[in-house]
């Protein structure tokens, strides 16, 4: 019996895709049959609070795709009013993820955009987000590749990437 109602492709049983390729630390695909670093579960919501811890624990482990992962699913099952919080969180993640992969022009750009999408929520944080320190870091990393750029940098190999912290430390 297919795992789908499409057959072999990679879709649920409403037919949204879903990749069930494993993928590598850097979230991109790997041959069927590989090993790849292990998935959150998409199909069970986090509450937002340990959604939050997750992806907080993941992006210090150095996992921002992983950590985009987790924010993805809060942000599709999240209700309307919340749902920009989440997709700002999630593009932060993409955007670390762009610049482990060195992508600077699409780290520079997600960055940006998560960190603009976070504004709206910087006057009382929800779930206990550091909103102002996601804020600065992102905006502070995109700046500086920006910079890099204009500089004659070319970018474009894997860097290391700060430790982007969803809550504010203890």
């Amino acid at each position: 019996m297919p795992d789908s109602p499409l057959g072999d492709r990679d879709r649920d049983w409403a037919g949204r895709p879903r990749s069930s390729r494993p993928r590598d630390a850097l979230g991109r695909p790997l041959p069927r049959g590989a090993t790849g670093v292990p998935r959150p579960p998409e199909d069970r919501p986090l509450s937002p609070a340990e959604t939050v811890a997750e992806a907080d624990r993941l992006l210090t482990a150095g996992r921002p795709f992983a950590a985009h992962e987790v924010l993805e699913t809060a942000w599709k099952a999240a209700p309307a009013a919340e749902r920009e919080l989440w997709r700002a969180l999630a593009q932060v993640s993409v955007g670390l993820t762009h610049l482990q992969r060195g992508n600077h022009r699409g780290a520079v750009a997600l960055l940006r955009r998560g960190a603009s999408g976070l504004a709206p929520y910087a006057g009382a944080p929800p779930y206990g987000v550091d909103v102002a320190g996601v804020r600065a870091v992102a905006g502070t990393l995109a700046d500086q590749l920006a910079d890099q750029s204009r500089d004659g940098g070319r970018g474009g190999g894997p860097v290391s990437i700060p430790v982007v912290r969803l809550r504010a430390a203890p």
